[in-house]
C-alpha cells in the first residue's frame, strides 16, 4: 500500500513540476497536448504524434509525427517550443496568469508559436498580437516559477 501511495505522489509530483514550465494537463506529462509542434510549421497544421516518435524536454513529453520532426525538435527545441511553454499567450500577457491553451488555437508570428485558449480568446489576442507579445515577454519571466 505504501509503494502505491508513494508511486501517486511522485507521479503528481512530476505533473506540478512539469507545469512550472511547460504546460501539461493534470493527468498526462505530454506537451501541447500531444500535438507535434514542428508539423505546426512544416505542415501548417497541428496534428497528433504518435507515441514511439517522442522526446522528453523541460521535464515534460513531447511527441512527434514522424523521426524526422522528432530531429528537428531536438536539434532545436526552443525553435518550435510554443512560447510561454504553451500556456495561453492572451492571458500571460492581459491577466498575467498562466492558463491552459488549446493546440487547436494557434498562430505563427515572427516564427515564433503561439497557443491561446479557445476561439474567442483568440480573436482577442489576434486583435493586438504585437502588443500583447510585448506584454506576455515581459510578464512571463516572472510566471515561470509562479
Amino acid at each position: 500500500m505504501k509503494k502505491i501511495i508513494l508511486s501517486c505522489l511522485l507521479f503528481f509530483s512530476a505533473q506540478v513540476v512539469a507545469g512550472e514550465v511547460i504546460y501539461t494537463s493534470f493527468f498526462s506529462n505530454k506537451a501541447v497536448s500531444g500535438y507535434d509542434t514542428v508539423a505546426y510549421f512544416t505542415q501548417a497544421k497541428p496534428i497528433k504524434g504518435k507515441a514511439e516518435f517522442q522526446y522528453k524536454y523541460k521535464q515534460a513529453n513531447w511527441l512527434f509525427v514522424s523521426a524526422e520532426n522528432l530531429e528537428k525538435f531536438k536539434k532545436s527545441p526552443e525553435k518550435y517550443a510554443p512560447q510561454y511553454g504553451g500556456h495561453c499567450a492572451w492571458a500571460v500577457a492581459a491577466k498575467n496568469e498562466k492558463i491552459s491553451a488549446d493546440p487547436l488555437r494557434w498562430n505563427i508570428i515572427d516564427g515564433k508559436l503561439y497557443l491561446n485558449y479557445d476561439a474567442e480568446i483568440k480573436a482577442k489576442w489576434e486583435q493586438d498580437i504585437s502588443g500583447f507579445i510585448v506584454k506576455a515577454n515581459k510578464n512571463w519571466p516572472a510566471l515561470i516559477n509562479k
